[in-house]
């Protein structure tokens, strides 16, 4: 008979349960052989009692104290042997003072989540109203590791050559247009797979996937009685588990593995994931919040305080987490390499990230602990990161966000100098020629190559790109805050009328803007991100912070890609277009140099007159060309390609530069054209008639290939 070992047997018994001594690592319940393991950490506590439930009782099942015995450091940990696994649910309460200028808000009446939960019950159904006056409204449930990943690992594409793909698991398949089977759901993102893959995109980033509660600051508007969500989701309920109402099977239980099998299948299909992460703050607010978990379980340790015990608001958001304590760096640390583990992530995007890089006071760190930390830590040392560099309290980090050879960001001044460029801004091509080869201006005084920038132009925050050229000013009204949330300098243009209109002419140059758009987005040495939805003319009505909107605002309408089929052709083409040119996916800067003999530098600018770029303030016209023998460094040959861009409302002649010996200029792209002939399939590029001059239509972009 094989002995067991001595560490599976109970050494004590509260009632009919038996215990033993835990283990402190790792944090949160884990199953170990007869039992759960439970450990977590308080340092102010004085003591600490786990509440078991049966699944979906109101009543606990038992409330087990630690001993003192079980108490190793300031962690709390102890094995229950013989429960039901899967039956069960689980918290804690916490005793110690209430003495919040001291910032200890402990109250024992509160059962709390475990902030190291793997799972968490509910919330179980989106947008079913919950009996507010049930107790323990989040309660952590056990997860079972045990998914078959099959041969299945992070696909580890380079950088340069991706195409990020923001969007939001519920609004991407909502709309019954979706035709998905489980609509808002991640098992409907996998039936969309194959549209992905068609448009050219090889990274899904998703909006916040940690678990949330859909109803946090939820209310009726005023005037409609719509329900208001928390939709977005940027207010993190438990780091460590994904968002139940997500699921298709999220009241069976099953959201895990409903999620694992989507990462699977996308990997499968050649596309990476990236989750955008909200670690600058929780959903516990400010003092008038509710208390969840954290705040009863340490709130000095978690949160930044004033010497007061107020909550420092660098979020916007009511609190701020304390990231830089040694503790919560831990936890963020946890929290990412278990993504990166146990669901094979291949990147995080996160939000607000300045804050990340500020002491417990607020104070900017020169040398972040935590963002070195991740940038080193051997677990993460394949994902991408990517920074949002900047935060709600004026920190704006564009350009100098702590890189430690690693971080990516957001590049918001990309952003704007596009918005303008398209609008017709003055004092924007100098500007522009920067952002279309990487931001050199901003990430190469300190060696960072154009991978640093992940260029975009719409996001979740803000207009979509429909909406950029449709509307002047932001028609939030349905929000219920008359208006006043959002953002008023969108630098956007309506094209002469606000909101849908049935001018032809109107229609057109719209079309026109958008196609001119995501051709400049794929022509940027960078890294481009798309937001979902933008390739088929989605539009919010003007709405540019739908962040309560879980309606047809906010949902994808996938009958626009039958109203807007050239849209889509478009996007689709010019996206095949940059993954078939490598000279516009180098990793390291242009140096305007021919260091390969070609007889052309890199890079070469251009106007109206070849060789005679016009980069003034004055300038709305630019041309430059890439060296197709520069492609990657010189590592690989490419077509030489030669674009044209202006934002003049007549006809311009571009004299162009002699090509490459031997080779000739073949139209690739012309948005001044009309579907089909505003952009060409690989092989299938005209021979342009006059090798010398070529005319530009009004605001349009062209795009010539050396072949």
């Amino acid at each position: 008979m094989e002995e067991k070992r001595i560490d599976f047997y109970p050494t004590h018994r509260h009632g009919d349960f038996k215990l033993r001594p835990g283990r402190p690592f790792p944090f949160g319940a884990t199953l170990v052989p007869g039992g759960v393991n439970f450990s977590v950490m308080s340092r102010a506590a004085t003591a600490c009692t786990l509440v078991l439930y049966e699944k979906g009782g109101d009543q606990p099942l038992a409330e087990i104290p630690f001993p003192d015995s079980f108490r190793i450091g300031n962690v709390w940990c102890m094995v229950v042997f013989e429960l039901d696994a899967e039956g069960i649910e689980y918290g804690y309460r916490m005793d110690g003072p209430f003495d919040p200028q001291a910032g200890l808000r402990f109250d024992r009446d509160v059962v709390l989540l475990d902030p190291c939960a793997k799972a968490i019950s509910g919330r179980d159904v989106w947008g079913k109203e919950p009996d507010w006056s049930r107790p323990f409204p989040h309660r952590g449930r056990l997860v079972f590791e045990d998914f078959d990943w099959e041969d299945d690992r992070a696909l580890e594409i380079p950088m340069e050559d991706l195409v990020i793909y923001e969007m939001h698991v519920r609004g991407f398949t909502r709309h019954a247009s979706s035709g998905a089977k489980y609509p808002g759901t991640f098992a409907a993102i996998r039936e969309k797979i194959p549209y992905l893959k068609d448009l050219g995109v090889n990274c899904v980033e998703l909006m916040p996937i940690y678990e949330f509660d859909e109803f946090e600051n939820s209310r009726r508007h005023p005037a409609t009685g719509q329900m208001l969500y928390n939709y977005w989701g940027y207010s993190t309920v438990g780091f460590f588990a994904p968002k139940t109402g997500f699921a298709a099977t999220g009241r069976l239980g099953m959201q895990v593995d409903e999620l694992k099998t989507l990462v699977k299948e996308l990997h499968r299909q050649g596309l990476e994931i990236m989750l955008d992460v909200v670690f600058n703050h929780t959903a516990e607010g400010n003092e008038k919040g509710p208390t969840i978990s954290f705040r009863g379980l340490d709130n000095q340790t978690y949160y930044m305080l004033t010497p007061e015990g107020w909550y420092f608001n660098f979020s916007g958001c009511g609190n701020t987490l304390n990231c830089n304590n040694p503790i919560v760096r831990s936890m963020v640390l946890d929290c990412l390499r278990y993504w990166a583990s146990e669901y094979h992530i291949d990147g995080f995007r996160f939000d607000l990230a300045a804050i990340l890089g500020r002491d417990p006071s607020g104070t900017p760190l020169p040398n972040p602990p935590l963002l070195e930390s991740v940038a080193y830590d051997p677990i993460l040392g394949k994902c991408k990161l990517i920074a949002e560099a900047w935060d709600a309290g004026g920190l704006y980090q564009v350009g100098s966000f702590p890189a430690y050879g690693r971080w990516a960001e957001w590049n918001g001044k990309y952003r704007d100098d596009l918005r303008k460029w398209l609008k017709g801004e003055p004092g924007v091509a100098g500007g522009l020629a920067q952002r279309l080869q990487g931001s050199p201006d901003l990430y190469g005084w300190n060696g960072r190559g154009p991978t640093a920038s992940i260029d975009f132009i719409t996001c979740h925050d803000g207009f979509t790109l429909y909406d950029l050229v449709a509307y002047n000013g932001k028609h939030n009204e349905a929000n219920g805050e008359d208006n006043r949330d959002g953002s008023d300098d969108n630098l956007s243009w309506n094209c002469g009328c606000e909101g849908e209109s049935a001018d032809p002419g109107v229609n057109a140059l719209r079309h026109r803007q958008i196609k001119n758009a995501w051709a400049l987005l794929m022509l940027s040495h960078g890294v481009p991100m798309v937001l979902s939805g933008d390739e088929m003319g989605h539009t919010q009505g003007g709405n540019n912070n739908a962040y309560c909107q879980d309606s047809e605002i906010s949902w994808i309408n996938w009958d626009r890609l039958k109203r807007n089929p050239d849209l889509h052709r478009f996007a689709r083409a010019m996206t095949a277009f940059r993954h078939a040119h490598p000279v516009l996916r180098n990793r390291d800067h242009v140096r305007n140099q021919d260091y390969m003999g070609s007889g052309l530098a890199d890079i070469t600018w251009h106007g109206t007159q070849a060789w005679n770029p016009d980069l003034s303030d004055s300038s709305g016209a630019v041309a430059w060309m890439l060296c197709g023998r520069h492609a990657k460094g010189g590592t690989v040959e490419d077509n030489t390609l030669y674009a044209a861009v202006s934002t003049y409302w007549d006809s311009l002649e571009f004299e162009l530069p002699r090509p490459p010996e031997g080779r000739a200029w073949y139209v690739a792209v012309n948005t001044g054209m009309l579907s089909p002939e505003d952009i060409f399939a690989s092989g299938q590029e005209p021979r342009l008639e006059n090798q010398s001059r070529f005319q530009v239509g009004p605001r349009s972009v062209v795009v010539l290939l050396a072949k």
